[in-house]
């Protein structure tokens, strides 16, 4: 599945929903995914691995993310491929 693909897929089983409660309600929500990634991480750290969890987190902050995209109308395999295909991407990296 490309992300474009991903991103379409989500957008027909929820922009419904999701456009009515707008970006800043989403964004929240999102948020909020990328905490409950932040404490799986942690866990991981911690030698408490649940890899169920912590795979099922990332899956849900990619798809809020594609929701975001969604309602804010950016294609997000367009703008990934813009900012770090494109032209060899961006120098630098943080450290």
């Amino acid at each position: 599945m490309t992300i474009a693909e991903f991103q379409r897929m989500i957008r027909d089983k929820y922009y419904a929903t999701d456009s009515a409660r707008g970006a800043p309600g989403t964004y929240l929500w999102f948020v909020e995914e990328v905490g409950e990634l932040a404490h799986a991480i942690a866990n991981r750290e911690r030698g408490k691995l649940d890899q169920a969890n912590l795979e099922e987190e990332f899956a849900d902050v990619i798809a809020w993310l594609a929701t975001l995209a969604n309602i804010c109308d950016v294609d997000l395999e367009k703008a990934i491929a813009d900012k770090y295909i494109k032209d060899g991407g961006p120098a630098g990296y943080k450290a």
